[in-house]
C-alpha cells in the first residue's frame, strides 16, 4: 500500500514515514514542491506518483498567528483541503484528511460527538472546519479524523517545550482549566494506517467512510496535570523537571482563544474501525523513552 502524505515536516506525517516498512510505502510532500497555499491542480503531481491513499496532514497549525494571517490560514487550511480532495477524486483514490478538536466551542461538558455542533472560537479552527466542508463537497471517498493536542518526541510540541523550559526553571505555570486529551503522533498514524488499509480493503463501503473522532484514551486531562506527567516520567528516566503551578486561562492571554473542554468521543472510531489509540499516558511513556534513548537530556 502507497500513502502519499502531504506535510513533509510535520508530526504526523514524520510519524507516518517511520511506519513505512515491508508492503507500507510511505511518500511524504511539501514545500516548494507542493504548496497548499497556492490550492492549484493537484491532481497531475498527485497522479505520478500512483497512490493507493492520500493523507492530508498538512495544515497551518500556529493557532495564535493565524489571527494576523487569516487568509494564509483558510488559503492551506480550507481551499488547499478542498484542492487536495478534488484531485483525489479525479484520481479515483481515497483521502484522509485531518482535522482538530478546535472545531468546537468547548462548552459542552461531556466529550464531543462527530454529530455535535460545530462553534469554533478562533480562525485556526474556523479554517480546519471549513476545511472538513470543502472536502466533504468534493469527494465522498474520504475519511476526516479529528483529532488533539498533538505531540511526538520529534518537531514543536507541548512535550519538547515543557522539557527545554524545565532545564532553565525550577517552576512553570501551566493552564488547569482547559481539558482534553493528549495524543501521540505515533499512534495517530498506527491508526491511520489501519483507516487506509480498510478503505482500500472496502471500496464500496460507506460505513467506514466520512467524520470520526481520534484521540488518545484515558482522558480528560488539563495542560497542567499533562505537564506533571511528563516531568513524572521525565525524572524517573533521569531527564529535566520542574515544579508546575496551576494557573487559569485568564492568567495566560493569547491571541487566539481556546476551547475549555476538547475531549472528543472515540466511540465511533471504535464501533466501525475497531480501533482504540492507547491510553495518554501510555503514549507519552514511549515518547519518553525514545528521547531518552536518543539522548535528549544528555
Amino acid at each position: 500500500m502507497r500513502l502519499v502524505v502531504t506535510g513533509v515536516r510535520g508530526q504526523i506525517a514524520r510519524a507516518l514515514g517511520e511506519r513505512a516498512l515491508g508492503d507500507l510505502e510511505v511518500i511524504a510532500l511539501g514545500r516548494p514542491q507542493f504548496d497548499l497555499s497556492a490550492a492549484c491542480d493537484f491532481a497531475p503531481l498527485l497522479a505520478a506518483l500512483k497512490p493507493d491513499v492520500i493523507v492530508n496532514a498538512a495544515a497551518f497549525t500556529a493557532v495564535d498567528k493565524a489571527e494576523s494571517e487569516r487568509d494564509l490560514a483558510f488559503a492551506i487550511n480550507a481551499a488547499g483541503a478542498g484542492a487536495v480532495a478534488r484531485a483525489a477524486r479525479t484520481l479515483g483514490v481515497p483521502l484522509i484528511q485531518i482535522s482538530t478538536d478546535y472545531v468546537f466551542d468547548g462548552s459542552l461538558a461531556r466529550p464531543w460527538r462527530e454529530t455535535d455542533p460545530t462553534r469554533p472560537l478562533g480562525v485556526y479552527g474556523a479554517s480546519k472546519l471549513e476545511g472538513e466542508r470543502l472536502v466533504q463537497a468534493a469527494t465522498d471517498d474520504c475519511v476526516i479524523l479529528r483529532t488533539a493536542w498533538v505531540y511526538a518526541p520529534f518537531g514543536g510540541n507541548f512535550v519538547r517545550t515543557m522539557l527545554r523550559l524545565a532545564r532553565t526553571r525550577d517552576e512553570l505555570g501551566v493552564v488547569a482549566d482547559q481539558w482534553g486529551a493528549p495524543t501521540s503522533a505515533l499512534d495517530i498514524a498506527k491508526a491511520i494506517e489501519a483507516v487506509a488499509r480498510r478503505l482500500v480493503a472496502g471500496p464500496d463501503d460507506a460505513e467506514i467512510r466520512g467524520l470520526f473522532h481520534m484521540t488518545a484514551a484515558g482522558g480528560p486531562v488539563s495542560w497542567a496535570q499533562f505537564a506533571e506527567e511528563i516531568f513524572a516520567q521525565s525524572a524517573a528516566l533521569g531527564g529535566p523537571s520542574a515544579r508546575v503551578r496551576a494557573i487559569s486561562t485568564a492568567q495566560y492571554p493569547t491571541a487566539a482563544k481556546r476551547p475549555a473542554w476538547s475531549w472528543l468521543d472515540g466511540g465511533k472510531l471504535q464501533r466501525i474501525h475497531g480501533f482504540v489509540l492507547p491510553d495518554w499516558r501510555d503514549g507519552l511513556r514511549r515518547a519518553m523513552e525514545r528521547l531518552d534513548r536518543e539522548g535528549e537530556w544528555r
